[in-house]
């Protein structure tokens, strides 16, 4: 008698095949190999891992020399596998081509209205497009900036990301306002092996507040408070937050163009301190200020999936994130040039 070839794998290939059975999402093709697999691991011959599996003695030894020579590539088909192609180029090219021409009856085709169309079934008009990598379902937005200014404000704004004035401090700042202490009307089911964590879709208003915050292109470091409204009065107040943070040397302040910002108190209160000097970011592009993405950040880490039950309980998230925040803070690498930039928003 032949001796048995040996399967052997790690605990995380062991964890990696056990969790492939288990999972409810997994094609049974995958599903079987596996179990064939964790079966001849435990030392069993083709004939008695085709009981255990209830396949053939063949298709046993086929997995298990599959998975000895290549692993899990092994589990995978093989090339040339499965049914042919029934149409060829010219009925693809048909197909694509139909993709790009809007219908008159609706704003985008449906894999089945275009296969209806054409004279194929929905899942071939799926399999090309997504080989053409094609998603007429989906639509993102754009925004040029008008600013008659762009071009210096850009080169204003990012110059001094790679190259900071020396001995001054650098800060983004910015409010956002209007986060609502959402309440999901039922507890939060936890994550658990192969489910995610749910939440129902419905919630209560508990009322919201308004972040202003600054963070420090040098060190990553922000300073935020949040309050009630976000009036002009609100961001002088956290304008004075900053000055007594920053008491000494010259700092920079990146803003856009929100009209708090120009506010003639506000104004007159910065003319009395020449050693703020404020850099606004061009219309409509409010992304080349950096604390845009520190929001960003906040919103899908501690807001977006969390449940409040008042105002007070969201604040106190927000600062704790903060103060989590600046104890391993980063700064961003800002890695694209004025001209980069310009190349794309003037073309």
């Amino acid at each position: 008698m032949p001796a048995i070839k040996k399967v052997r794998f790690t605990n995380d290939g062991r964890e990696k095949l056990e969790k492939i059975v288990k999972s409810g999402k997994t094609e049974q093709r995958m599903v079987r190999r596996a179990k064939i697999i964790l079966s001849a691991g435990k030392g069993f011959n083709d004939e008695k891992v085709g009981k255990e599996c209830k396949c053939s003695r063949v298709t046993a030894n086929l997995w298990r020399n599959r998975w000895i020579e290549q692993g899990f590539l092994g589990l995978k088909d093989a090339p040339g596998r499965g049914r042919k192609e029934l149409y060829g180029i010219e009925k693809r090219a048909e197909i694509i081509a139909a993709t790009f021409k809007r219908p008159k009856e609706s704003t985008h085709w449906s894999a089945r209205r275009l296969a209806q169309k054409v004279g194929v079934s929905k899942s071939t008009v799926h399999q090309i497009w997504k080989e053409y990598h094609l998603s007429p379902h989906k639509q993102e937005t754009f925004k040029y900036s008008t600013d008659p200014a762009l071009k210096e404000k850009v080169i204003d704004i990012v110059g001094m990301y790679i190259n900071p004035p020396e001995k001054a401090i650098v800060l983004c700042a910015d409010e956002k306002s209007q986060i609502q202490a959402l309440e999901r009307t039922q507890p939060l089911l936890p994550m658990k092996e192969c489910y995610p964590e749910c939440r129902t879709h419905d919630y209560y208003r508990n009322g919201t507040t308004t972040l202003f915050a600054a963070l420090n292109i040098a060190t990553g470091e922000v300073i935020g408070e949040c309050k009630n409204r976000h009036r002009h009065q609100e961001w002088l107040s956290f304008l004075k937050t900053i000055e007594k943070f920053y008491p000494e040397g010259e700092v920079h302040l990146v803003l856009d163009n929100y009209g708090t910002h120009k506010y003639p108190t506000v104004k007159r209160w910065l003319s009395r301190r020449p050693r703020f000097v404020m850099h606004f970011t061009p219309t409509s592009a409010s992304w080349l200020n950096q604390v845009e993405t520190w929001f960003s950040i906040l919103t899908r880490q501690s807001i977006r999936r969390g449940s409040f039950a008042s105002v007070k309980i969201l604040i106190e998230t927000i600062k704790r994130f903060i103060v989590s925040w600046n104890k391993k803070a980063t700064p961003f690498k800002w890695v694209k040039t004025p001209t980069e930039i310009l190349s794309k928003a003037i073309a």
